[in-house]
C-alpha cells in the first residue's frame, strides 16, 4: 500500500483506530516526534492519566465544535 493510499484511508477509520495508530507511531518514533524539549515526568504522568481516562470513556469529553463554541463565546465578552 502506498503512502497516498494510506493517507486516503485514514479519514475512514474510527476515532479509536486513529488513536491506536497514533500510539503505535509514537512507539516507533520514540520521544523524538514531540519536540526538542523532552516531557517532564509530571507531563508524562498527566498525559498517561488523560489517555487512560479517554480509553475508559471516550464519549466523556467535548467535541471540537463544542470547545470552539465555548471559546468564541468567552472571547465575545
Amino acid at each position: 500500500m502506498s503512502k497516498a493510499e494510506i493517507l486516503a484511508e485514514l479519514p475512514k477509520l474510527t476515532h479509536g483506530d486513529r488513536a491506536e495508530i497514533r500510539r503505535k507511531l509514537a512507539e516507533l518514533d520514540g520521544d523524538g516526534w514531540l519536540d526538542d524539549e523532552p516531557l517532564t515526568e509530571g507531563e508524562k504522568a498527566l498525559l498517561e492519566a488523560r489517555l487512560a481516562a479517554y480509553e475508559k470513556d471516550p464519549e466523556a469529553g467535548s467535541s471540537w465544535e463544542e470547545v470552539e463554541a465555548r471559546i468564541r463565546t468567552r472571547l465575545k465578552k
